[in-house]
């Protein structure tokens, strides 16, 4: 009986009778009943903690229940082993219509001459508070930035000094007037320079006007041409107040601690909420990984998440793939058998989820992970462990809506899989990222790797890249990944800024995947791309409508690089094949090929007969599919389809990904775009 109630209320289904209850007008001093409830998630913890030690024989859930409104956190919420439930008597924290708050609203705001809202901080002004993002009635605001639209661009490359020098650049020399010092609060200004698949977000130092050259406060970390300051890159400069003048603009002085906001039009003083992040973690699960000491059996559910704190550090920030050292509002290490469901986490620096080492059996379902500074979930780690148990395993991230990522952090991924196994991301829709929507592995090439029997199945991953970075995938792979699986996914919409929008992309060393039944159209660069890899499989899917060519392939080795096998190919005027052909370790046959533009179709400009020469595509078929309404999105095969007699299927998965998915819940609306992307 009490599984079947704790499912009930994790399911949402069920309005709670409490054990602990929480209100935003409750005392701690409280028993903690329904009409004299506690105030803080730190009282309620210690009380069931008390509880379960009195009462060690307990079998049914212990429930907290946070009765309605916003509960404000003065520091991290924070759970340790010893606040660990069981099977048969988990704990288990509901909320309702609740909110766990990092965000402190701003007060007393006065309109000035022009009719900006302004007020002084004093917390800011005494260094106690620091803040790099706003949201105004839940919508995110950003400060302003130089050029208003689009980038300007590095004029040419300067050696690093000598602090700097094997550690990157720190240097660049920029066009007049991209740059000046005579800008307000220098040291606050930041420099978002965008590489190849990732940005650095780097401090002025100095500026030497007379030469035109910029010093940043650290360098970019890497000596590689991908982290370097090269000629021609793009940069934005942020945070400018002379740049301040914009509705949806604020500009907080450090110094003096005078905040401003231009409101835009609609807003009113009297009826808006003006919210600044103050704590930069709102949960932490402190599981003990060495000494196998878990957070067993705690369990969230119906609960908001929102606000979190991020501030650039003195010395700037570079990483060079993913974020993946950013950390997330909610935290767990060591966390198993637990999960998150039917709730949102929202408005947030990083990522919104983390499930580091040790995290294992957990469930985050029907969730809402919107509004992220950087991207949604990380589960696992780069680094690998000498027992796997020590990894992070066992996730199933379902039915969740992860969207409006990379606001502050573009290179952010949807969901990020690193060191880790048999995980399963499922029914998710994954879309609005400037990056790659679902990342699986740490390993590059065939080094060993912890990553294996990951399935991504069912996922609608769309408005991806969005021409911001470049490298990416709707869907990327890294390593060795024996018994991994992409599977039943759409995957549409990726663009990159140069070169690299593909949709489902095995890098350096992926191998021994399943890619299998996806259907994978409007990419900037190809549907498909494997770099390199071994042995993987790609069977029964649609590729079409890419721009720059449809399949590809870099680099060739001397083993089979992988089976291409009862696809379809629909494209119109780019290249089938593109990139590198060259030798005999592929494999591709049973497919079927059609170009609408009615032009002939050449293999890696090859006639087919020469390419059936090489063994390839001997039984395939240069037909017309007979989708139902290709440009429409519709890739549903008619009854007469000749894919159907090949022995091609198509099992219903891409209408049943398009239109099963719920809804995301709409608040605010979905929040500006990041700020290369002008339509605030």
């Amino acid at each position: 009986m009490f599984t079947l109630l704790a499912a009930l209320l994790l399911s949402g289904s069920y309005s709670p009778r409490g054990d602990y209850y929480l209100s935003p007008a409750g005392n701690d001093q409280a028993p903690g009943t329904s009409s004299a409830p506690f105030l803080t998630l730190d009282r309620a913890r210690d009380a069931v903690r008390n509880f379960r030690h009195s009462h060690p024989k307990i079998s049914r859930p212990i429930i907290v229940v946070l009765k309605p409104g916003t509960y404000p956190l003065a520091t991290t919420f924070v759970l340790k082993p010893e606040d660990s439930g069981t099977p048969l008597s988990p704990t288990l924290f509901v909320g309702q219509d609740a909110t766990i708050s990092g965000g402190q609203e701003i007060h007393d705001l006065r309109v000035n001459h022009k009719g900006w809202w302004t007020t002084n901080l004093p917390a800011v002004r005494t260094g106690r508070w620091r803040f790099s993002q706003l949201f105004v009635n839940g919508q995110r605001r950003f400060r302003p930035r130089l050029p208003k639209n689009g980038y300007v661009t590095i004029a040419g490359e300067v050696p690093p000094t000598d602090e700097a020098k094997g550690h990157g650049n720190d240097r660049f020399s920029f066009h007049p007037g991209d740059i000046q010092r005579s800008w307000s609060n220098l040291a606050d200004i930041e420099l978002l320079c965008f590489h190849t698949w990732d940005m650095s977000r780097m401090r002025i130092g100095a500026i030497d006007e007379s030469n035109h050259v910029v010093t940043t406060t650290g360098p970019t970390g890497y000596d590689a041409d991908w982290a370097k300051f090269v000629k021609g890159n793009r940069y934005i400069v942020e945070n400018v107040r002379e740049a301040l003048g914009d509705p949806g603009e604020w500009y907080v002085d450090n110094a003096t601690g005078d905040f401003t906001y231009i409101p835009k039009p609609g807003e009113s003083l009297t009826t808006s909420k003006v919210v600044a992040p103050n704590a930069s973690q709102l949960i932490d699960i402190q599981g003990q990984t060495a000494a196998k000491k878990y957070v067993e059996n705690v369990h969230f559910s119906g609960i908001q998440f929102a606000y979190s704190n991020w501030n650039l550090p003195p010395q700037g920030r570079f990483f060079p793939q993913a974020e993946v050292d950013l950390g997330a509002a909610i935290h767990a290490t060591g966390w198993r058998s637990g999960s998150i469901k039917n709730c949102t986490v929202s408005h947030v620096g990083e990522y919104g989820i983390e499930l580091a080492s040790g995290c294992k059996n957990i469930s985050i379902q029907d969730c809402d992970l919107t509004d992220l500074g950087a991207g949604g979930l990380k589960i696992g780690e780069t680094r690998m462990f000498d027992d796997e148990d020590d990894t992070a395993n066992h996730v199933t991230v379902n039915r969740c809506n992860i969207a409006h990522g990379g606001r502050l952090h573009p290179a952010a991924i949807g969901v990020w899989m690193g060191q880790t196994s048999h995980n399963t991301v499922s029914n998710n829709q994954i879309f609005d990222l400037y990056y790659t929507g679902v990342s699986i592995g740490w390993t590059w090439g065939y080094s060993k790797s912890q990553a294996h029997h990951n399935v991504v199945t069912q996922n609608h991953i769309y408005d991806i890249g969005q021409g911001v970075l470049s490298d990416m995938g709707g869907i990327y792979t890294l390593g060795i990944e024996p018994g991994t699986e992409i599977t039943q996914n759409v995957i549409h919409d990726v663009d990159s800024f140069s070169y690299g929008g593909w949709g489902i992309y095995p890098d350096e060393g992926s191998s021994h995947e399943l890619i299998e039944n996806n259907t994978v159209y409007r990419t900037k660069s190809g549907g498909f791309h494997q770099h390199y890899g071994q042995e993987n499989i790609v069977r029964n899917n649609v590729f079409a409508f890419a721009k720059e060519a449809e399949i590809i392939r870099t680099r060739a080795e001397d083993h089979l690089s992988f089976t291409f096998d009862h696809n379809i190919v629909y494209w119109k005027d780019a290249p089938l094949l593109g990139s590198n052909w060259s030798g005999d370790q592929y494999k591709l046959d049973n497919n079927l090929y059609w170009r609408i533009d009615g032009k002939p179709v050449d293999f890696a400009g090859m006639h087919l007969e020469t390419w059936h020469a090489k063994g390839q595509d001997v039984h395939s078929l240069i037909a017309d599919p007979l989708f139902e309404d290709p440009s429409h999105d519709n890739f549903q095969l008619k009854k007469n389809s000749p894919a159907l007699k090949m022995g091609i299927t198509r099992n219903d998965s891409f209408s049943k990904v398009k239109h099963s998915l719920r809804g995301i819940s709409k608040q605010a609306g979905p929040p500006p775009a990041f700020p290369v992307i002008v339509h605030l």
